[in-house]
């Protein structure tokens, strides 16, 4: 899975946090980074250098002197091979010494030295994190231009809760990820639409779909990494929003365009991903409907068409839509996007996408047909992304 070839040098300094270090090495080396691991000897009384050592399939740094490294340079050789440095955990102690410039052992010798972006993700109680010569040293590495990823808030190890908590694994290796991609929406703001909606027929029970929101919610991060400002607006799904994403829940189509009506007067681009529902219920009912023996009739009425009245605002943003259809994909697709009059709409098979963890597609513009092959959504949302970002600058 190899496929992006970067090596980050894991610094792991002293915290209870170093245990989620362990699942965040596994995830970078799943997805195909090399991971080098340096710790400083406080985070080796909490996680031995031997799990590290397993789960990156690499030797784990500890000592300056080390006699591994032939030239005796240690702190020069492990950073020149990195493509980033991340401190996660980054104790209050580490951050006092980044901050300072010191280089009194490897991890911060390596730092002081490196010729590449540095990442801290801070963890340490509540208190330590707002302790003010604590925020001093952050105020100090973020005018140094080192990002800072965190602190998460919540339970702590202590028993209190609130901010100082290290991020979640999967956030850090999503913010990795992010660092890493080309920035060709930078500045730009993006609202997209994701997920099923729920048109209600009485107090409980409804009509939906089978959209899991998988592809709306790919997009969304996708933009994330390429520098946008994103609001996803959401019908019902069981995703987690991506990191840096304002995400706005919604049920009913009508909801779902009065989210996007309030949100698209900044937006430079609109994507319009959910499957929305082309009809509510007329007849819907405040309370349960009862059971009984006789036939129900339910009225439906058109639901309004979020991604044409987006299209046909005054000054309305670049509009991606999505068309997915059961039978005669190219022609019906085409005929939709020339219909709402939209510079781009991504074109799919229902079978081929609802709920699946990958996707085919074709993208239609006034250009023609670019087929993207079957692959994870996550690398479809990268391609279209980038499509549109071409797209945009050549305008």
């Amino acid at each position: 899975m190899s496929h992006n070839h970067k090596t980050i040098l894991l610094g792991i300094t002293g915290g209870v946090a170093a245990y989620k270090s362990a699942e965040l090495t596994r995830l970078l080396v799943k997805a195909g980074y090399t991971v080098q691991v340096v710790m400083t000897d406080a985070a080796s009384e909490f996680v031995g250098p031997a799990t590290f050592q397993a789960l990156s399939g690499q030797p784990v740094f500890t000592n300056q002197w080390d006699k591994r490294i032939a030239n005796g340079m240690p702190h020069i050789d492990l950073s020149r091979d990195a493509d980033a440095i991340l401190i996660a955990p980054a104790s209050a102690d580490f951050l006092r010494k980044l901050s300072h410039g010191a280089a009194d052992d490897l991890l911060s010798t390596l730092c002081s030295a490196r010729d590449c972006p540095l990442l801290v993700a801070p963890a340490m109680n509540l208190q330590m994190w707002e302790n003010p010569a604590n925020q001093r040293n952050v105020a100090l590495l973020r005018q140094d231009g080192i990002a800072i990823l965190g602190p998460g808030c919540g339970e702590q190890a202590c028993g209190e809760v609130g901010d100082g908590r290290m991020l979640e694994p999967e956030q850090l290796f999503e913010l990795v990820e992010n660092f890493f991609q080309p920035k060709p929406l930078h500045g730009k703001q993006v609202v997209i639409t994701a997920g099923p909606t729920f048109e209600p027929i009485d107090a409980v029970r409804g009509i939906t779909n089978s959209s899991s929101g998988k592809m709306g919610y790919a997009i969304a991060r996708a933009a994330i990494e390429a520098g946008a400002k994103v609001t996803l607006v959401s019908g019902p799904t069981a995703l987690a929003a991506p990191m840096g994403v304002n995400r706005i829940n919604v049920q009913s189509a009508q909801d779902m365009l009065q989210a996007v009506l309030q949100q698209i007067g900044t937006a430079d681009i609109f994507i319009g991903v959910a499957a929305v529902a082309d009809y509510a219920v007329k007849n819907r009912s405040e309370h349960k409907i009862k059971k009984s023996d006789a036939d129900l009739t339910i009225e439906l009425t058109p639901n309004p068409d979020i991604l044409a009245t987006v299209a046909s605002l005054p000054a309305a943003p670049f509009c991606v839509g999505f068309a997915a259809e059961s039978q005669n994909l190219l022609q019906y697709a085409d005929e939709k996007r020339r219909r709402k009059n939209i510079p781009l709409l991504v074109a799919n098979l229902v079978q081929n996408a609802l709920g699946a963890d990958d996707n085919e597609v074709i993208l239609l513009d006034d250009a023609g047909q670019h087929p993207l092959p079957r692959a994870p959504k996550k690398q479809i949302a990268r391609e279209l992304i980038r499509h549109v970002a071409e797209m945009l600058a050549s305008e």
